[in-house]
Parts: structure tokens; sequence; C-alpha cells
């Protein structure tokens, strides 16, 4: 029991940790200095556990709470020598007995978030100490679970057993599961005695025993069975009990007792599948009266309320209480079971029942319509799967309905979408203010699986007349006002872009030119989002007549979304800007002299962003493809990258590198006159750049880039420098640091390609230096990390074959000629990674013998 004296050290130890809490700096550091120097005396972990003990102490809870957790912090330095976190001195065996005696004597603390701190110490030294050190350890908190007189100490045991089952090993659970599984039974199963808070908890440490054991199963199948066999029936009919009554609303308690049911139902489900089919029958009714029960509750909560009340709220241990975690756990349980072979007859007559009422939970809630309204970067996340919600998840679950149940769970998608549609038209009837959030919900988890009925569709594998039923949905509400009702328009847009291959033309036309005219309205951010999603699918199909006239228009309102666009939504407006380019493919040329500067400095902007960067440089490539583009262009590019090439050291990070991503984007199939220009402006920069660079990114594009000048300028970049020989010995010096073996892999990585473009385009000037490329090739590829560094370097010695024919046995002497380490030779050794390697690049083999 608690000791009510109080001696000078427990003062001073109070004192101390009531100091770490003062609002003066000073003070907090003198006494986080005193308690850190008094952790090296003996004794001071018993000290601590006796203030952490001793109930009667006239101080302020914190100080004990902070007591508990220093001792925490103790026993893992001090407790165990040999552990990496360990610092003399080690605690005696004498004051550890002292310390596991007072933790498991206040284990019944009226203070949960103190007796979750003991938890945490108990469980901290349990981790070194038991069972072999402590083995009265699990008797006493076996004793403790089963004293229904002292709930204080029912949570203690059961918090700290939450904590130890996480910890628990495949020799410690088989001993545990038959004595622990009763006792947590009798909670549970009792709550006329216990709260739900506990019989949470108890169900919690089910679980992790449960998941353990699913761990062990692959290795111990038939012991793992055998274990589980007798107290997976009781477990069922418990589950049975909690899950028949209907789901109450604002009780969040009551939420997470049935979100822990839910999570042991989806281990019993993986892991021990057999077992379960035979006890699932129970558990169908009360599962089905949950997710029947549940949609009430989310719908008015969530979907017609403002907002989960429950949202962000967690339990003393952490857990967290709101209903949408609860939803989207039950969402998981659903998926299991809907994906298991044991069971997937057992709910096959359900399908369309669960089709139905899952598309009900995809409804936008009062929350995200409020959000998204304002927030257009959230609305990207959470459309692109980011984030996590019960409208991703329920779209998850009916992935898997389509996967598992084939032709009959598309039908019953299929059925369930046209049944909701029709009841969101007879609420339109009706008059109701948001009659269209159930078609939106339907046409979002259409359009969620549009991979899979476009592919049924196509295969014959369903015949339900899609493309009919998806214009049905985009047409029937054409009329409702974008301003009135954005979010259905939004989704409109969306679905036009999943399914534009079997709408008519007519009606892509239609929308296209919708999207066109939404991209310059004031409207709701995600109806400019999903304006875009449209175009950017769209555009490339259309008939260039059509959106010639409106072309430059368009790409202005886009310029100038450019400007309203943050990282979120940037991507997609570069991905329009990029289609609408390549649509009005002849009308680019009058729009070049706008766009290029802006896309040229947005990239600046972002150039240390690798997926901005990007994006603004195919905008930039696909400028560059349209007719009378290319030389304009250049002229931009060219004064703004030199500078930077010509003074590598002195630019911000990822400059350098991604201007030379821009610059080998401009060489690329570049004319003659083009790639002279560039070879006047940049070509000493880059072949410096290679020769002093350290920087892997720098390497690699600059390498990419003089592949680009050998294979646009051919023969003639030899005579584009002052000195005839200047620019063949600055290519061989760039080759000679590239094959350099102690250069990091990394660097060297595309320096297959630029050898590649060496030999094929100038090939008398390489002869007389085959010899000294084939030693630096052997020793490159020896010192290789990175087998696409290695492969790449194999297929020049297929080239060189290639082009040694007919004398293919002169070239085979010279690889024997020359020396491999612990190979006979270089030709030993490129044949032996050659068997290794071939699998991965036999492919391009083949490409590159046909060039």
């Amino acid at each position: 029991m608690a000791n009510a004296v109080v001696d000078d050290d427990q003062k001073w130890l109070l004192n101390c940790l009531s100091a770490t809490l003062d609002p003066n700096q000073e003070v907090r550091s003198f006494a986080e200095a005193s308690l850190n120097q008094a952790s090296l005396q003996p004794g001071f972990g018993g000290a601590l556990s006796k203030v952490a003990a001793n109930r009667e102490l006239p101080f302020a809870l914190t100080s004990f709470y902070l007591a508990a957790v220093l001792l925490k912090q103790f026993v893992k330095k001090h407790w165990q020598e040999g552990e990496e976190s360990f610092e003399h001195p080690a605690v005696s065996s004498d004051e550890k007995a002292v310390i596991r005696g007072l933790l498991l004597s206040s284990l019944d603390d009226s203070h949960r978030k103190i007796c979750t701190a003991i938890s945490m110490a108990i469980a901290s030294i349990a981790v070194y100490d038991w069972p072999e050190n402590w083995p009265d350890l699990l008797p006493f908190l076996l004793k403790l679970i089963n004293n229904p007189n002292d709930l204080n100490g029912v949570h203690g045991a059961l918090r700290c057993l939450a904590l130890l089952s996480g910890d628990l090993d495949d020799a410690m659970v088989p001993t545990l599961v038959p004595v622990l599984f009763p006792c947590l039974h009798a909670i549970v199963s009792s709550p006329q005695i216990y709260d739900k808070y506990l019989r949470t908890k108890a169900l919690s440490i089910v679980y992790g025993c449960i998941s353990l054991l699913g761990t062990m199963s692959g290795v111990y199948q038939a012991e793992t069975s055998a274990l589980m066999a007798p107290l997976l029936k009781p477990w069922m009919e418990q589950f049975h009990f909690i899950l028949e009554h209907p789901v109450q609303p604002e009780d969040p308690d009551d939420w997470g007792v049935r979100m822990e049911v839910l999570k042991c139902l989806n281990q019993f489900v993986q892991n021990f599948p057999s077992l379960t089919e035979s006890e699932f029958m129970i558990i169908m009714g009360p599962l089905w009266q949950t997710v029947v029960s549940s949609l009430k509750v989310y719908v008015q909560s969530s979907i017609e309320g403002a907002e989960d009340p429950y949202e962000g709220r967690y339990d003393s241990d952490g857990g967290e209480k709101s209903l949408d975690s609860f939803v989207i756990q039950l969402f998981e349980s659903l998926l299991t079971i809907v994906g298991s072979t044991k069971l997937v007859k057992a709910v096959a007559h359900n399908v369309r029942e669960l089709a139905y009422y899952t598309i009900a939970f995809l409804q936008m809630t009062e929350q995200q319509v409020h959000i998204w309204s304002t927030d257009a970067n959230q609305f990207v996340a959470d459309e692109d799967d980011v984030t996590y919600s019960c409208r991703v998840s329920g779209a998850l679950l009916l992935e898997e309905v389509a996967i598992c149940y084939g032709k009959q769970g598309i039908n019953a998608i299929i059925d369930a979408a046209k049944k909701r549609f029709s009841e969101s038209q007879q609420e339109k009837a009706s008059g109701s203010a948001v009659w269209w959030r159930m078609k939106e919900a339907t046409l979002f988890a259409l359009a969620s699986l549009s991979e899979q009925l476009l592919e049924a569709e196509v295969s014959g594998l369903t015949r339900v007349g899609l493309g009919n039923l998806i214009e049905q949905m985009l047409t029937e509400d054409v009329g409702s006002g974008v301003h009135e009702y954005p979010f259905l328009y939004a989704r409109i847009l969306s679905s036009v872009a999943k399914f534009s291959s079997v709408i008519s033309q007519g009606i892509r036309e239609h929308f296209l030119q919708a999207a066109v005219d939404i991209i310059g309205m004031n409207v709701a951010p995600p109806v400019k989002v999903s304006a875009c999603r449209a175009l950017s699918q769209l555009l490339p199909e259309v008939n260039k007549d059509i959106i010639r006239s409106k072309m430059e228009g368009l790409l202005s309102t886009l310029t100038d979304l450019l400007y309203q666009a943050s990282d979120e939504t940037l991507h997609l407006v570069l991905e329009t800007i990029q289609a609408a380019i390549k649509a009005g493919h002849e009308a680019s040329v009058s729009i070049e002299p706008i766009m290029s500067p802006i896309i040229l400095n947005l990239w600046g902007l972002h150039v240390s962003d690798p997926f901005i960067s990007i994006d603004a440089i195919e905008v930039l490539e696909a400028i560059k493809n349209a007719p009378g583009c290319i030389h304009p262009l250049a002229s931009r590019i060219f004064p703004f990258i030199g500078p930077i090439l010509i003074n590598p050291q002195r630019q911000p990070d990822g400059l350098v590198a991604g201007s030379l991503d821009l610059l080998n984007m401009l060489l690329k199939n570049a004319p003659s006159d083009v790639v002279r220009a560039a070879y006047d402006v940049c070509f000493d920069a880059v072949v410096r750049i290679v020769l002093q660079s350290d920087d892997h990114s720098e390497l690699q594009n600059a390498t990419e880039c003089l592949a680009s000048f050998i294979s646009g300028g051919r023969e003639e970049i030899l005579a584009w420098g002052v000195d005839s020989g200047f620019t063949m010995r600055s290519l061989l010096d760039a080759a000679s640091r590239l094959l350099n073996p102690d250069l990091e892999s990394s660097g060297s990585l595309f320096v297959g390609s630029y050898i590649l473009q060496l030999i094929l385009h100038l090939p008398s000037q390489m002869a007389q230096h085959i010899q000294d490329l084939v030693f630096a090739l052997v020793r490159r590829m020896q010192s290789a990390q990175i087998s696409g560094l290695k492969s790449s370097l194999l297929l020049i010695f297929a080239r060189l074959i290639h082009l040694s024919a007919p004398n293919i046995e002169q070239f085979i002497n010279l690889l024997i000629s020359i020396p491999a380490e612990g190979y006979e030779n270089a030709f030993s050794y490129v044949m032996s990674e050659w068997t290794k390697l071939q699998g991965k690049f036999s492919f391009t083999f083949l490409l590159l013998a046909r060039k």
C-alpha cells in the first residue's frame, strides 16, 4: 500500500519535478539538470517509484505523473547492461525488486493518466525481466483483472497488458492466451459490471494477441489453429451480442467497443479463415445490422450534420473516438471478408445490398462541402486518395467486390448505381435541397471503378450498356446550374474524363465546351479542378477545328490559374496547359511569346521541386514541338541557362541540374542549327560540369546533354569548335571521368547511352580508342554498385560486337587480352555478367541491334 511518510529525499524530488514545469526557463533548466545528475546516483529509481506510488503526498497530480514518466526513461537508460541505450550506473538487483513491487502496488491508481504512465514503466521493465526475472507479474495482473470489486485495478491491469501484448513473442503467446482469454471474455461479456472503456481495452488485448498468432500461423499453422479452435466460438458469440443492437448516435464509447470487435473479426478472418468459416453465419446478421444502422447514424451526424462532433477526439489512451474512424474500420472489415476465399460464398447473396448501402456512405459530408468550397488543394488531395476517408475506403470496398465477384459483383454495383441514381431524381422531383448528394456519390463510385467497368465492357464480361448509363447520368441534370450545384457539376466533369471512351462524340464535345467556359468563370474551386481534369482527357481526342478558335482564350485563362494555384493544383493546371498546346498545335506559334516566358519563370521558381519542374519542362517541350516555336523558344532559354551553367558553383541547389534537364529537352530531336546554337553557349560548360562536379543529378543530366549534342550534331559537331580536335578531346575526357571506377555509380548512371552515341555517330574517331574504351568499360563494370549501370555497359559490349562483324573474333581476342579482377580475362567476366543479367535487358538489346 502507499506510504504516507514523506522523507527529505522525496520532498527534494517532488520539488524538482514541480520546478520542471515552472514558467521561468532558468528554473526549469536547473531542475532538469539536477534530476539528470540525481539519476546517476544509487537509489534514484527507487525514489522515483516511491513518489509515483505515494498517493497521499500533498503535491499536484502532475508531479506523480512526471515521476512515472521519468521512471520509464530511467529504466531505458540504466536497467539492462548491453542494451544500445544503456548508460552507467546500472540499477542494482535489490533496487529493481523495490521498483517492481512499488509499481505493481500502484496499478490500481484512480487517476487514469497516472495509471497509464505506471503501466508504461511496468511494460518497459517487463521487456527485460519478464517472465524469467519477474515470474509473479502475470499472476498479479490476472488477479487484478479477476477482481470486479476493484475496477481501478482492472483498468490498470488491462492497460498494462495492452502494452505488454505488443512485446509478446511466439514463446509467450501460446502459454498466455489460454489463461488470459477467459479472463478477458468475462470482462467483455459483463456490461453490467464493466464500462465500455474497460471492455474496449479488453478487446484491444484480444486483437493484439490474435494478430501475433496470425504472424505465427505461417510457420506454426497446426499449433495456432489448435490453440484458437476452442476459443473462437465463445468470442464469435460475444461479437454477435455486441453487434446485434443498432448503432446509436452520439455514443463514441459504443463505437469504440464495436471498432475493436471489427478489428478482432478482421484478424480472425485473415489469419484463421477455416476456423472462422464454421462460425461465420452467427455473425452475418448482426454485422449487416451494423452496416444498416451505421449508415443512418452517419447520414444524420456527418452527411446532414455540420460536422462529426467527436472528430479529433481521443480517449485517455490515445484511441480515436470519431464516427469516421468507426465507419472506416467497418469498411476495412467488410473488405477483408469479401476478399476471403473461405467466406466469398457466404457473402455472395448480399453483394447487391452491400453495393447499394456502400454508395450511400460515399455521399459528401457537410464538413467536406465546407472545406472543399474554399480549399482546392484539399479537394485535389482527397480526390487523389492522398488522405484516407469514408469515401476512399468505401470505394476500395466496391473495387474488391468487382474483383472478387467478377460479373456478379460488377452487375451488383451497376444495379445499385441505377437504383441510387433513380432515388436522387425522385428526391429532386420532391423538392429536396440535397438531392444532388446521392447522384454525386453514385458518379463517384462508378468513376472510382472506371478501369474495371471499362475493361468488363470491352471484354464482354458484362453487357449493361455502360455508355448509355453514364450518358443518362451526365445529361439528366445538365441544365442544373454550375453555381447552384457546384460539386455535382464538378463530379460530372471528372466523370466525363473517366468515361470518355464510351461517351458519344457529341456529348464529349458538349462537355469540352462547358469545361472551356468554366475555366474562365468565377466558380467554386472544385469545379475548376474538375474542368481541368476533363480538358486534360478530352483535348487530345477532340477535333482540332472545334477548339482552334478558343485556344488563345483558353490558354489565357489557364495562365491566370497558374498565378492562383499552389503546389497541389499546379500540377493539374500545367497538365491541362500541355494538353491545350498539343491540341492547338498550329496555333501555338502565336501564343509562344506569351506562354514561354511565364512557364520558364515558373520553372525557375520551382526548380527544386522535381514534380513541378518536370511538369513545366513538359509544357515547354510541347511548345518546342509545335510548328514554328523551337527557334523563338531556344532564343529565350539559351540566354537564361548559359550563365547558370558557366558559373555552377554560385547557383542555388537544384538550379544547375534543372538547367541541364531543360537544355537536354531542347536538344532532343532539334534541328542542327539549334544544336549548334546550344553548342556555342553551353557545350564547354557542360563538359566542365562532367569533369568537376560531384553532384549526382548534375552528372547524370550533363551526361544526357552530351549524348544529345552528339546525336544532334553528329560528325559536324567536331568542326564547331575553334580547334578541330578540341571537341573530340573534350568528349573523351568526359567519357574518361564517367568511366572512372572510383566515381560513385549514381554519377555514371547514364554513361552507357553517352558511349553509345560516341560509337554510333563518331565511329572513325572512336576506332583508335577501342582498346582503351574496353579496358575502361570493364573497370567501371566491376566497380558498379547499380545493376542498371552494369546492364547499360553490357549493352555497349553488345553493340561493339555487332559493329565488329564480320571480324567478331578479333574483338573477342581483344577482350581475352584485357585483364579482369577475379576472372581469367575480360571476356570471361563479360560473359559471366551477361548470363546473370541478360533477362533484364534482352528487349533493349534487340532495339539496340536494330539501330
